[in-house]
């Protein structure tokens, strides 16, 4: 693979795809597969699992033994924590299984089977955590360690759990944020937001 000059790639990483970004950092044991995009100034830990056709953007943190699944996309500056894992799909079989038609047939095309998940810009994700197939994680915000994400979490929510559910508010910066007044709040960086009509927050100018 031909990669620029500012790429560091670990003699035992395999790396299926040229479309990484410059200054990005590949270490040991990593497998990146064919189609697969990777952003510039990204960090891609031991044994972490980058299937194919998944769109990595740029900054993106991917720490040790995350697994993210084919079609996966994810958005700028992304925090992934160890172990992570991103399925795509909600009624698995082995497309090998032996006479059962339907399967092999449903496995003929991604189109039938593929639930491709999203996280958004600036969104973290803990340790050990679940993303069940087709979601997404909007902007900013944050799931806690160990949580099964089972619906859409909105921008800077935070929810931890199984299944995962909203407990509080997180701000650009990844503090909580504080109730203001009626439908704004505030974290002591000093920034201010507001609820949005999506059911998130925006930071409020």
């Amino acid at each position: 693979m031909n990669h620029p000059d500012s790429v560091s790639v670990h003699a035992t990483a395999l790396v299926e795809t040229d479309d990484i970004g410059p200054g990005t950092r590949i270490w040991a044991f990593v497998h990146i597969g064919s189609d697969a995009h990777v952003g510039r100034d990204c960090n891609v830990c031991d044994y972490v699992v980058v299937q194919s056709e998944v769109h990595v953007g740029n900054r993106v943190t991917l720490k040790e033994r995350a697994t993210i699944g084919t079609g996966a996309h994810i958005e700028d500056d992304v925090f992934v924590g160890p172990g992570v894992w991103m399925p795509n799909d909600r009624s698995p079989r082995s497309p090998r299984m032996l006479g059962v038609p339907e399967v092999t047939a449903r496995y003929g095309s991604q189109e039938n089977w593929l639930a491709a998940s999203r996280i958004c810009q600036g969104a973290s994700i803990g340790t050990g955590v679940i993303i069940m197939p087709g979601l997404t994680i909007r902007p900013y915000a944050m799931v806690g360690a160990g949580a099964l994400v089972t619906k859409d979490v909105t921008s800077h929510r935070l929810v931890v759990g199984n299944p995962a559910r909203a407990i509080g508010w997180v701000c650009v910066c990844g503090m909580r944020l504080q109730p203001s007044e009626e439908d704004s709040w505030k974290c002591e960086c000093g920034r201010r937001f507001h609820l949005t009509d999506e059911g998130g927050l925006a930071i409020r100018e």
